[in-house]
């Protein structure tokens, strides 16, 4: 899973970069410090895979990870090459989700490049820049659609949804809000559009919101309604926060976030968020070589789950030892389980759940 952040200059963007990979990103309160992307692979945290270390002491132990991506800060223009424009939109092109990272604090040591905090007009210069981008690639399909549909007719409803697609972001809107049937869904799909990617909106509150009450925070709550409006995710976290969780142990930490009221860090709590945003779950392997996760879509079938492994895993499938890691745990042991029949053997046809242990039959 590979995450893009983006937000306006001096949001704190790179400060939260910095504070959930670790990475060292340069943050300065300047306008384009990040020209180049910063990218910082980080552990996804699951306590069921760190309860199977404990168990079978493996050899090699193997979370799933996500891959944050630290992009440019973008300015007016962008979509016609002002700033770092191009480079800002090829690289959020890459990605399979965006943090917008958007400011909803006030401090007059940090310059915002706008002269004042704004999370509306901030959210809007980014995703006017977005949309303009969208508008060229949506006007290009439609031609290519227009011409198919002297082969064949039924390209015309493809062309018509399109239509409907462009005027919604002339309107300046992302296309995320647009509600589409199931084959609409599909068609948009093929069509490479920034605002059609999955997002999730990371308000970057100030310490004393989360002691005095987020819901207070009227910035916070512009950025509530914005994500409300198009179907998309918000999250506040404190970039400043994160920066001090950064060099305190694991007691320290539990201790800290317990003082400000949250049970975890705004790493994990951002993880989960982007978890559910992709609709994505793990299952686990589990053995004396190795314990890992494994990261797939829900609705996942077993041999396509396989496949992740390995190919041959997927083309030769038999079936798939199965136990839920609830079960596994009450029974503390994998010989204990399977004496008391809670290890299935499942087919091709089986629909694999969040928190699965596997263990794959195949022949190739």
């Amino acid at each position: 899973m590979k995450l893009g952040m983006v937000g306006l200059p001096n949001v704190g963007k790179s400060t939260l970069f910095n504070a959930i990979t670790n990475a060292g990103a340069q943050s300065a309160n300047y306008p384009f410090c990040t020209i180049e992307p910063n990218v910082g692979v980080v552990s996804v945290p699951d306590k069921r895979l760190d309860k199977l270390a404990e168990m079978y002491q493996p050899d090699k132990f193997t979370p799933a990870t996500i891959e944050f991506v630290d992009i440019a800060g973008l300015v007016k223009g962008a979509s016609k090459g002002e700033g770092l424009g191009n480079k800002f939109l090829a690289d959020i092109r890459e990605v399979d989700a965006i943090v917008h990272v958007v400011r909803c604090f006030d401090n007059d040591d940090i310059i915002h490049v706008d002269g004042s905090v704004n999370p509306s007009r901030d959210i809007e210069t980014i995703n006017l820049e977005l949309v303009l981008s969208d508008i060229e690639i949506i006007e290009r399909r439609i031609d290519k659609t227009k011409k198919m549909m002297k082969a064949d007719k039924k390209y015309g409803v493809q062309a018509e949804f399109f239509e409907k697609v462009k005027s919604v972001l002339e309107e300046g809107k992302s296309a995320r809000s647009i509600v589409c049937t199931d084959e609409e869904k599909e068609w948009l799909s093929t069509v490479a559009l920034l605002t059609n990617k999955p997002i999730i909106y990371v308000a970057n509150v100030s310490d004393s919101d989360f002691s005095d009450g987020i819901e207070d925070n009227a910035y916070y709550q512009q950025v509530k309604a914005i994500a409300e409006s198009e179907h998309s995710a918000v999250l506040p976290i404190c970039a400043e926060f994160e920066e001090q969780l950064l060099n305190m142990d694991a007691e320290e930490r539990a201790m800290f976030l317990s003082d400000i009221g949250l049970e975890q860090s705004g790493l994990d709590r951002l993880i989960t968020a982007c978890y559910d945003l992709l609709g994505l779950i793990s299952y686990l392997t589990a053995g004396k070589p190795e314990v890992r996760a494994w990261t797939i879509k829900k609705g996942t079938k077993a041999p396509q789950a396989a496949g992740k492994i390995h190919t041959d895993f997927e083309r030769g499938f038999i079936r798939a030892e199965v136990i839920a890691f609830d079960d596994l745990m009450k029974c503390g042991s994998m010989t204990t389980a399977k004496e008391k029949g809670l290890v299935r053997s499942e087919g091709k046809e089986y629909v694999m759940q969040d928190g699965d242990i596997v263990l794959f039959r195949f022949n190739v």
